[in-house]
């Protein structure tokens, strides 16, 4: 093997990780949290633009709002997992690329300065750092559950604003009885990698 990560760390980040379903009672923590966000906020993004947004759903009023905007089938995880992410592309990120990419401080207007450009920069770069931020979950130990069945545009209405895309929600927490189906199958190598 040629991976210098140890193999232990590659089980838990990846081939034991599984989607949760089902989760404990044993609540996540901000410290947790943070642990979380101070490790992958190293995750690369073009310019360093770092577009993603993060809404905790702690509180039960705010639990049964989301709830409401979930697909049927995700409805009882996300009223029963310890904790609740809203994950978002802010599409106004290039406001702080002066100060996230000093290299480059133009890049701002010469690049970001019409929305169009920056929903689609927003939306890719938040996306490659929502992969980050569940394996981060994964290296504090924990499961993610990210679901994309829910009403976008209802839970954007009701956590965010129109400068915020809503990406995916994440259930976070230490996973339960039957949390997870079996393993579904994978691509092989030959089937991804070409070499040209």
């Amino acid at each position: 093997m040629s991976l210098v990560l140890d193999p232990a760390a590659q089980d838990l980040l990846f081939r034991e990780a599984h989607t949760a379903n089902t989760f404990t009672d044993e609540p996540v923590t901000d410290e947790q949290v943070q642990a979380i966000y101070d490790l992958v906020k190293y995750g690369p993004t073009a310019f360093n633009q770092t577009p993603l947004r993060i809404t905790l759903v702690r509180s039960p009023e705010a639990r049964e709002r989301l709830v409401q905007h979930m697909a049927e089938g995700n409805q009882p995880k996300t009223a029963t997992a310890p904790l609740v992410a809203i994950l978002s592309a802010d599409n106004e990120f290039h406001e702080e690329l002066p100060t996230l990419f000093p290299a480059f401080p133009q890049a701002k207007e010469l690049f970001f300065a019409e929305r169009p450009a920056r929903e689609s920069a927003a939306s890719l770069n938040a996306a490659l750092q929502a992969a980050y931020f569940i394996v981060g979950v994964r290296a504090a130990g924990l499961a993610a559950g990210p679901m994309t069945g829910f009403d976008f545009e209802g839970v954007r209405k009701e956590f965010l604003d129109d400068d915020h895309t809503p990406l995916m929600i994440v259930n976070i927490g230490k996973p339960g009885e039957n949390a997870s189906y079996p393993r579904s199958p994978r691509l092989a190598y030959e089937d991804v990698i070409t070499t040209v």
